[in-house]
């Protein structure tokens, strides 16, 4: 069975990512890319569906951190009869895939057991493996090959390779293991991999000394942004919403789905914590690789793209695995891709007005602009699948014609305020009218507050970004009691959750945890309406869940004290930091894209 979602750490080189457990097991890792097939998948299943564990035998305890600003790993065991590291990285920048672990012995002696199950394609491809004769492992199946480097004799028991051995204070032992194309000729034996740790620690060091953030949590939105960063895949600057595929929502339940894709609902979030902190390059590379992804026909942009854009993400389930904890089935490719999300315009408008203000003007930005606007002037009015994806009837969604007025309002404020070409009196009559009828459906008198649909009298947590992306003040008496019905219908254990399901007729069973990135919508709120105590208090309930290397997954079941989702979620992590930007600001985080400097579609202005 593999560990609970929140024991586990992540390493990576922003092209693939790997899961380790507190016990010293790489459960998870795609290789060469993120959404590339896993060689060790024992996380969907069991060890037999690939890992790579290195643990001490007999009891032992366990304490691990990360390298000071690194997302290089060091796991301490202490036996009885002594104390030893294991220290884990996958090197940046590296000429192939390569996974670094280090043995140290600390003091005493420390026996241990490495096991090691090689499964490719998800567990379902056994290798031929075999000894070379410079001492090196070789798995080879298909398209792939594996190599690993050791010192350590390595015995062959039932397709699997072992191996026991005693850390004595001093000693280092290093075990390299290398990725590479079956096609192609092996690599040279990479020899001592300490000068390739170095350099990547190195490199990290460097990547975080870039960080301007001045204020308090630091050393949390520091890790934030580094793991954003390990989440980024680097060829092409996209950035995908976790590493992982099929972790639940819920344990044992049906809503699995595959993360490790780039969305447009992300991008608002990420452009701001980007430049939030002082990444200007990251975040021009984010806006390349976002104007890259829609280009081409408006009418077939797709919700979330490929790390490199591709667009064709078919979903397809894996009978073999089991899933985490019995969590069936487990997907790979994600059929949302096709959906219709009329909110992506607005949030695709909203990054580029963001950018706007801090990057250097592109005109094919401006280009893909107009058309994404020609095309929702006569798209706006129709229903979708809104933005949390729901696989049931599509539906006039509340959120969705918000993000609809948000796409012409920064068309318009483009126009005006950089004196970019474009119809800005059509755009303000079209903003007009979406305004003034969301205002009339989306909005029940009888309890106050905005709805998730027309018609309905439920609300979801998407109606908080209405003052954050400044539809209408957060001190408008609408949204003071939109978040009043929030926090008496969404609040479970001091968190917010997306919606309740079983209103929802989303077409799946089941229920969900608590969605953190929406929590912290909440503490925005707080922060808007001046509630800054109470901002504070759920900023520290929030953080208070990292794990122990810091790291939050999508939602959290505060009943059995658990992560649910994939893991570590980057929206969750760009949640945190956006908070903490706006605690840090004691001032109004929705500024930036307020109406003060365009006030012609307010009613009675």
């Amino acid at each position: 069975m593999p560990a609970p979602i929140e024991d586990y750490a992540m390493i990576g080189d922003c092209h693939s990512a790997a899961l380790i457990s507190r016990e010293g097991s790489i459960d998870w890792l795609c290789l060469p890319r993120f959404d590339a097939g896993a060689c060790f998948a024992a996380l969907l299943g069991d060890r037999s569906h690939g890992h790579w564990s290195i643990t001490p035998r007999g009891e032992f305890t366990v304490e691990r951190w990360y390298l000071p600003e690194t997302m290089v790993l060091v796991t301490e065991f202490r036996g009885p009869d002594g104390v030893c590291r294991v220290l884990d990285c996958m090197v940046v920048e590296g000429a192939h895939p390569t996974v670094v672990r280090i043995v140290e012995g600390v003091h005493g002696s420390v026996d241990l057991e490495l096991d090691l199950v090689i499964r490719f394609d998800y567990g379902s491809i056994v290798p031929w493996v075999r000894r070379r004769r410079n001492g090196s492992l070789l798995a080879v199946a298909g398209a792939e090959t594996l190599l690993l480097y050791t010192p350590v004799a390595l015995r062959s028991e039932n397709q699997c390779s072992h191996a026991t051995f005693t850390i004595q204070a001093g000693q280092r032992l290093p075990f390299t293991l290398i990725w590479h194309p079956s096609h192609q000729p092996h690599p040279p034996p990479p020899g001592d991999p300490g000068p390739a740790v170095d350099r990547t620690i190195a490199w990290w060091q460097a990547w975080a000394a870039r960080c301007t953030y001045v204020g308090p949590h630091r050393a949390l939105v520091q890790r934030s942004l580094l793991t954003l960063k390990a989440l980024t895949y680097a060829p092409t600057g996209g950035i995908v919403a976790a590493p992982t595929t099929s972790l639940p929502e819920a344990i044992g339940g049906v809503r699995n789905w595959d993360y490790r894709y780039c969305w447009l609902r992300d991008s608002t979030f990420t452009l701001y914590a980007l430049l939030g902190a002082g990444y200007r390059e990251e975040a021009a590379r984010w806006r390349e690789w976002l104007i890259r992804a829609v280009a081409g026909t408006p009418s077939q942009i797709n919700i979330m793209y490929g790390l490199a854009g591709e667009r064709r993400l078919t979903e397809l389930e894996l009978p073999w695995l089991p899933g985490y904890r019995g969590s069936r089935p487990v997907r790979t490719g994600n059929a949302a891709c096709a959906q219709l999300q009329l909110d992506v315009f607005g949030e695709v408008m909203d990054t580029l007005h963001l950018a706007r203000r801090s990057l250097e003007y592109s005109e094919s930005s401006w280009r893909v602009q107009q058309a994404m606007l020609e095309y929702l002037e006569g798209a706006w009015n129709q229903p979708d699948e809104g933005i949390w994806e729901v696989r049931g009837p599509r539906r006039h969604f509340t959120h969705s014609k918000v993000m609809a007025w948000v796409a012409f309002d920064r068309g318009i404020k483009a126009v005006q305020g950089y004196g970019r070409p474009g119809p800005a009196r059509r755009w303000q009559a079209v903003r007009q009218r979406i305004f003034d009828e969301v205002c009339l459906y989306g909005y029940d008198r009888e309890q106050d507050s905005f709805v998730q649909s027309y018609g309905s009298r439920e609300v979801d947590a998407s109606l908080l970004m209405m003052s954050l992306v400044g539809f209408l003040p957060a001190n408008d008496p609408r949204i003071v009691g939109t978040v009043a019905q929030v926090e008496r219908s969404l609040m479970s254990g001091g968190l917010v959750r997306r919606y309740r399901p079983e209103h929802m007729q989303d077409g799946l069973p089941g229920d969900e945890g608590a969605f953190l990135a929406c929590s912290f919508w909440l503490a925005d709120n707080y922060i808007l309406q001046g509630r800054r105590a109470d901002a504070e208090r759920l900023f520290l309930r929030l953080t208070g869940l990292c794990n122990d290397v810091g790291l939050l997954s999508e939602e959290y079941d505060p009943v059995h004290r658990c992560f649910l989702g994939n893991f570590p979620q980057a929206f969750s992590h760009i949640a945190l930091v956006n908070t903490a930007i706006n605690l840090a600001q004691h001032g109004r985080p929705a500024d930036d894209r307020s109406p003060a400097d365009d006030r012609s579609h307010v009613p009675g202005q």
